[in-house]
C-alpha cells in the first residue's frame, strides 16, 4: 500500500494512475536520472539543463526539488511505471513560474492561480503513452488538489511529439514565445499551450465500467491473486480474480461466469459474500468494482487464460504490485482475515 513520504514534517502521497506512480525523487534515483537525461535527444528539449550533463548535477537537482514539494509550491516528481524501482522520466509543476506573453505580447498577469508543466521520458520508453498519462494525472492533481485555475506549458517548435501530448490532453495552443535553452546555447522559439480548470471540467465525464472481483480464500487462509498477462493493460500487476459485468448481468452472475472461464471452478451465488467495493477514476474511464469473499467452490483452481496465480498470506498481500483500484482493498482484506 502506498503511503505518504515525509520530509521536514511535510507529507506527499504519490500520485497513481493506470500504469504509473508519480512520486517524490530521492538520492537513490540520481544515477537513473543522470543516465537517462544525458542524451541529446532528451536534453535539447529541456529549458533548465546543460549538455553534456555534469556529474553530480542530478543529485543536486533532486535535493533542490524537496523544498518546493514540502511547501506545496513546486512539484518535481519521478515517473515510475509499475514494476520499476527507479523513474524513467520526470514531470514538473511550477507554480512559481509566470506565464509568458505570446506573439510579442506582455506576460499574463498573475491574478489567477496558475502553474507551468514540463516533462520528459527516457528514450527507451518512448511511444508507450507514458507522457500523456503523466500529464493527465498531474492535471487532476493541479486542479482537484491544489485548486489551480490554469496550467500552461512551453514546447520547442521543433518538438512535435510534446505538442501532440498537450493537445491530446486538451491544451490549447496560444501562440509563440521565447525561452532560454542552455543545451542549445540561448533563446529559442516555443509554442505556448494552456488549459483552464473550466475547460477541463466541461469535458464529458468518463464512462463507468462495472467490474466484479473476489477474494478466494483457501483452507489455510491464503488469498488468490492473478497476474495480468503480457499484452493486456497493466500487464504484470496482480489483482483479485474477476472481470467485467456484461449488460443484463448481476455482479454475482458475472463473477460466477468469470471464475468458470478463467479458473475452471464453479461457485454458487450463496457462497459469494459481499465485502466492500472500489471506486477509482482511471484516465479513460471510472471503475466501480464490488469485491466479494468466497471460501467454498467446486473444482481445482487452474489458470485458463495464461495468467500466473499466487496463493498469498494476508500479511504479504501488500508485497504484490497491484492496479490503483485494488490497492486500497488490501488492508481491509488483511484486517478481515
Amino acid at each position: 500500500m502506498i503511503t505518504a513520504a515525509k520530509r521536514g514534517g511535510a507529507a506527499f502521497a504519490p500520485l497513481g494512475s493506470e500504469r504509473l506512480t508519480l512520486r517524490r525523487l530521492g538520492p537513490a534515483d540520481a544515477d537513473a536520472i543522470a543516465r537517462l537525461v544525458d542524451d541529446w535527444d532528451i536534453i535539447k528539449n529541456l529549458s533548465d539543463a546543460p549538455y553534456p550533463y555534469p556529474p553530480g548535477l542530478a543529485q543536486r537537482w533532486i535535493a533542490s526539488t524537496q523544498r518546493g514539494i514540502d511547501e506545496r509550491q513546486d512539484f518535481a516528481l519521478g515517473i515510475v511505471p509499475q514494476g520499476h524501482k527507479h523513474p524513467i522520466g520526470a514531470i514538473l509543476l511550477r507554480q512559481s513560474q509566470r506565464e509568458p506573453g505570446v506573439n510579442g505580447g506582455r506576460a499574463r498577469p498573475g491574478s489567477i492561480r496558475s502553474a507551468e508543466i514540463g516533462y520528459w521520458i527516457g528514450r527507451d520508453h518512448w511511444g508507450k503513452g507514458y507522457a500523456t498519462e503523466s500529464v493527465r494525472r498531474m492535471l487532476r492533481f493541479a486542479f482537484d488538489e491544489l485548486g489551480l485555475d490554469r496550467v500552461w506549458g512551453a514546447v520547442l517548435i521543433d518538438n512535435p511529439g510534446s505538442c501532440r501530448v498537450l493537445e491530446k490532453v486538451g491544451f490549447t495552443r496560444l501562440g509563440e514565445s521565447e525561452y532560454d535553452f542552455p543545451a542549445r546555447g540561448g533563446m529559442r522559439r516555443v509554442h505556448v499551450f494552456a488549459i483552464d480548470r473550466k475547460a477541463l471540467a466541461a469535458t464529458p465525464p468518463p464512462r463507468i465500467v462495472l467490474v466484479s472481483a473476489v477474494a478466494l480464500v483457501d483452507a489455510d487462509g491464503r488469498v488468490l491473486l492473478a497476474r495480468r498477462p503480457a499484452g493486456k493493460p497493466m500487464a504484470g500487476l496482480w489483482e483479485f480474480p474477476g472481470g467485467k459485468v456484461d449488460e443484463g448481468e448481476t455482479p454475482e452472475r458475472a463473477l460466477i461466469r468469470e471464475l468458470r472461464e478463467e479458473l475452471g471452478i464453479d461457485v454458487s451465488e450463496s457462497c459469494l459474500a459481499p465485502f466492500t467495493f472500489a471506486s477509482h477514476r482511471y484516465t479513460e474511464f471510472h471503475l466501480l468494482m464490488p469485491l466479494y469473499v468466497c471460501r467454498v467452490w467446486k473444482g481445482t483452481v487452474v489458470p485458463h487464460e495464461g495468467q500466473e496465480l499466487a496463493w498469498v498470506e494476508p500479511a504479504r498481500l501488500a508485497d504484490y504490485p497491484m492496479p490503483p483500484a485494488d490497492r486500497p482493498l488490501v488492508a481491509m482484506i488483511r484486517d478481515f482475515l
